[in-house]
């Protein structure tokens, strides 16, 4: 494979420019707020209700990608891969909590992004103490041991003139004690004005357990705002391209741990001054493997020869027609799922049709009550053809949606005569992508 170079983005910005000198002080720095499960659920995306001034000001700051997408439905095979710049299924990252204690390494070619940051003179944190009462996550999560991820927890550890790469992980919208300490916030969102889609019935668990959520929204926003006003204090945000996005969807029934628009679908938002237009929007699909190609970008590095992201901007950026995701085992449930999907239809395949989508999980028997509502209301037969979908006894082999006409992916078309070749377009599609990226889902499920 032909070994990529990024070249200079066009645009009024003399500092990025002079960051292809080579010189680690012309450089800019790079900072990563990180989301946990946290869906495009944002005022500036057009959810009605909320109020999140601070990322809605970076929005029209930067440029807001519509269809962002993480490469898994769940935190630790996201995070293997955007951390690295290829996809979990590539490298045998791509089971939920795996390889906690044998020691597995990535592959050959392989490499943090942090670490090549660190070799190219930046100043890697993963920071920790914001403010007074704030802190970062300081989440990894990583399906592979890694020697020494980060050189500190704080951008203010770094030395005179070095540029910084930080990542800033926030964990309101995680199921936990954010979801308790969001209620105390002085305005909520009524669970009675709450927007359900078509596939949870209306009950006040599942508004109380949705409206909780944008609660939690609210709450990021508000630390959001104070890690920019702290770093703006420190002249941190000098010279700094700004990415915000999410690790994987919602932590709600159908979004985290599914392939399905709600598990997969994040804001990502990118201030680049000089180079990113303020305001503008892309509808491209995306995935965040691309957050990883343009921070090397930035950073006026080549990317590696064995790498699937892509720069997002500049000469070198190449729109992708499709992005591709995956789901396989979260936590002892053994599952293999892959999706292909663009702005028009969403391909999925289920390898395990014969496991329901209801399929034990401990995390979700215990954090989802809308789970339990829809349990309950199944056996009593309240549930609607839609709502009940989610109960059957089995999974189809294959779905297909048409997201123009049914955005929620509601309606399986996989079983339509007249889209049949259209449907063997995007099974070929999926075929293609395991094929080239060497898909390792098919090997056996170990035990961790």
């Amino acid at each position: 494979m032909l070994r990529r170079r990024f070249t200079p983005i066009l645009g009024a910005a003399p500092a990025f420019v002079r960051a292809l000198s080579g010189r680690p002080a012309d450089r800019p720095n790079v900072l990563w707020i990180l989301a946990e499960d946290n869906g495009p659920q944002w005022s500036c995306y057009g959810y009605p209700g909320l109020e999140t001034p601070n990322v809605d000001q970076l929005a029209g700051e930067g440029a807001k990608f519509t269809q962002a997408h993480s490469t898994g439905p769940v935190c630790s095979a996201s995070r293997s891969a955007f951390n690295v710049g290829l996809y979990q299924t590539s490298t045998g990252t791509h089971h939920h909590r795996s390889h906690r204690k044998d020691g597995y390494t990535l592959p050959a070619g392989a490499r943090l992004v942090s670490h090549r940051l660190k070799e190219a003179g930046y100043f890697t944190a993963n920071v920790l103490d914001i403010a007074p009462g704030l802190k970062g996550a300081g989440k990894t999560d990583f399906n592979f041991t890694a020697e020494k991820p980060f050189d500190g927890t704080h951008w203010n550890q770094r030395a005179a003139g070095q540029p910084f790469f930080a990542q800033v992980n926030f964990n309101a919208t995680h199921k936990g004690p954010a979801f308790v300490q969001a209620r105390r916030q002085p305005k909520l969102i009524d669970p009675a004005a709450v927007q359900l889609p078509p596939y949870w019935p209306d009950h006040p668990t599942v508004r109380d357990e949705f409206a909780n959520y944008l609660d939690c929204v609210q709450l990021l926003d508000r630390q959001v705002g104070t890690l920019l006003e702290v770093m703006k204090k420190d002249g941190a945000l000098d010279n700094t391209v700004i990415f915000f996005f999410g690790d994987n969807g919602r932590c709600l029934l159908r979004g985290k741990q599914w392939c399905y628009d709600a598990g997969t679908r994040v804001p990502l938002i990118v201030k680049w001054p000089g180079m990113v237009k303020p305001g503008s929007v892309r509808e491209d699909p995306v995935v965040l493997l691309d957050v990883t190609a343009t921070t090397l970008a930035a950073a006026g590095l080549e990317l590696p020869e064995w790498f699937h992201g892509r720069p997002l901007f500049g000469s070198r950026a190449q729109p992708r027609p499709y992005v591709a995701t995956a789901r396989d085992r979260c936590d002892m449930t053994v599952d293999r799922i892959r999706c292909i999907r663009d702005a028009r239809y969403a391909y999925i395949r289920n390898f395990m049709p014969e496991r329901p989508y209801t399929q034990y999980n401990e995390y979700i028997e215990r954090q989802y009550p809308t789970l339990g509502v829809m349990k309950e209301l199944h056996a009593q037969g309240k549930l609607n053809a839609t709502q009940a979908l989610f109960m059957a006894s089995r999974k189809p082999e294959v779905e297909f949606y048409d997201l123009k006409d049914d955005p929620h992916e509601v309606r399986n078309l996989a079983g339509d005569p007249k889209r049949a070749k259209l449907i063997g377009q995007y099974a070929a599609r999926l075929d293609q992508w395991m094929a080239e990226t060497k898909d390792r889902g098919g090997e056996p499920v170990l035990a961790d």
